[in-house]
C-alpha cells in the first residue's frame, strides 16, 4: 500500500510580518508569500491576517489530497504543548491567544506551534546545516538574539517550555541593559540594534569622519545596522573596528555554550549572520580562548541553509516532528 507524503503548510510570524509557504517530507519550500502582519491590532483581527495567508496557500480541493499539517513558528513567550500565545512583547494582540486550536477549527487540521528559533534550529537540524549530528546549537543573529537546542532529532523545551533563551546569558554584568531587565546580554551587545547603538555613541563622542554617518544621511540618530554593514563593504574603519568588537562579544558567548553544552555543531542564522559573514573565521579562531574545552576548535562554525526562509521551514519541521510521533 502506498502512503502519501505529508505536505506542510509553514507559517512564519513576526511583529510585522507573515510569511507562508507549501513544504513537502525533504524540506523543500514550492511555494511562499508574505503579507503584513498587525501586531498592535484586536486578536481576532490578527486570526484574520493568518488566516488569509493560509488560504490563499490551501485551496479547498488540496483538504482531500494527502495528509496536511499547518506549523507555525513565532516569537515567544509561548506554549508549545498547549499551542498557547502567552505573551511575547512583539506581537501585543495576542495574550493567552489559543492559537493551534484555532487553526484547527479553522481548517479541520492537525496545528502546532513553537518559538521560532526552536523551529528553525529543527528545520537546520533534520534538513538543513545541521543534518547528520545529534546535537544542534542554532543562534538567530539580528534585531534580537534567539537560540535553539535540538538534541537527536528533538527540540529541548526545558520542564516548562522555557529554555534556551541563550540570547539572554550574561557575559558582562556591567554591560548596557537588555529589553529583558538584565544587563550585559549577548543580545544587548551583538545584536543589530546594539551594534547600531554602539556606533551612534562612538560618532558622538570622537566626531570621526565615517561612511556610516553619510549612509544615515548625516544623522547619527538614524544610524542603522544595515548602514553599518553596508560602509564596511566599501572599507570604512569604524564600521570594521564595530563588527571586530562585535565578533568577539560572539566568540566568547559561543566559548561558552561550548562549556555548557559542547554541542556536535553551531550554526548561525538571521540578518546579522550575512552582515557578520567574514568574521565567522575570526570568531572560530578565538572561541578557543573563551572556553576550557580542550577540543573547541573542533566545533564547526557554520551558517544556516534556510537563512531568510527559516520561519516557513521551522513551522513546516514542527509538523515533521509531529507526523513521525503520531504513526
Amino acid at each position: 500500500m502506498v502512503v502519501s507524503e505529508p505536505v506542510f503548510i509553514g507559517v512564519d510570524i513576526g511583529g510585522t510580518k507573515i510569511a507562508a509557504g507549501v513544504v513537502n517530507v525533504h524540506g523543500k519550500i514550492r511555494e511562499k508569500i508574505r503579507a503584513p502582519m498587525p501586531s498592535h491590532a484586536t486578536g481576532e483581527e490578527a486570526f484574520a491576517a493568518v488566516r488569509g495567508v493560509v488560504d490563499r496557500l490551501l485551496p479547498e480541493s488540496q483538504l482531500h489530497g494527502p495528509r496536511f499539517y499547518i506549523g507555525v513558528s513565532c516569537p515567544g513567550p509561548l506554549n508549545p504543548q498547549l499551542g498557547v500565545i502567552i505573551n511575547p512583547p512583539n506581537l501585543p494582540c495576542w495574550r493567552d491567544f489559543p492559537l493551534a486550536q484555532r487553526i484547527s477549527e479553522t481548517w479541520s487540521l492537525p496545528a502546532v506551534i513553537d518559538n521560532d528559533s526552536n523551529a528553525a534550529a529543527l528545520a537546520e537540524a533534520v534538513w538543513g546545516a545541521g543534518a547528520g549530528f545529534s546535537s544542534v546549537f542554532y543562534a538567530t543573529l539580528g534585531t534580537g538574539i534567539g537560540t535553539g537546542l535540538v538534541f537527536d532529532g528533538n527540540i529541548y523545551h526545558g520542564r516548562t517550555g522555557a529554555a534556551a533563551e541563550g540570547g539572554h546569558m550574561t557575559i558582562d554584568y556591567r554591560g548596557r541593559q537588555c529589553r529583558c531587565g538584565k544587563r550585559g546580554c549577548i543580545e544587548a551587545l551583538a545584536s543589530g540594534p546594539a551594534v547600531a547603538a554602539r556606533a551612534r555613541e562612538r560618532l558622538a563622542e570622537t566626531k570621526e569622519p565615517s561612511l556610516i554617518l553619510d549612509l544615515a544621511g548625516g544623522k547619527i540618530e538614524a544610524v542603522t545596522g544595515e548602514a553599518i554593514g553596508e560602509a564596511y563593504k566599501q572599507g570604512d574603519k569604524l564600521a570594521e573596528s564595530l563588527l571586530s568588537e562585535t565578533a568577539d562579544y560572539l566568540a566568547i558567548w559561543l566559548g561558552n555554550i561550548v562549556d555548557m553544552l559542547e554541542p556536535d555543531v553551531i550554526i548561525l542564522g538571521g540578518g546579522m549572520t550575512e552582515m557578520m559573514s567574514s568574521w565567522i573565521p575570526v570568531i572560530r579562531e578565538k572561541m578557543p580562548a573563551w572556553s576550557i574545552n580542550s577540543r573547541c576548535a573542533e566545533i564547526p562554525l557554520v551558517r544556516a541553509r534556510y537563512r531568510e526562509d527559516s520561519g516557513i521551514a521551522g513551522g513546516a519541521a514542527v509538523c515533521l516532528h509531529e507526523d513521525n510521533n503520531s504513526r
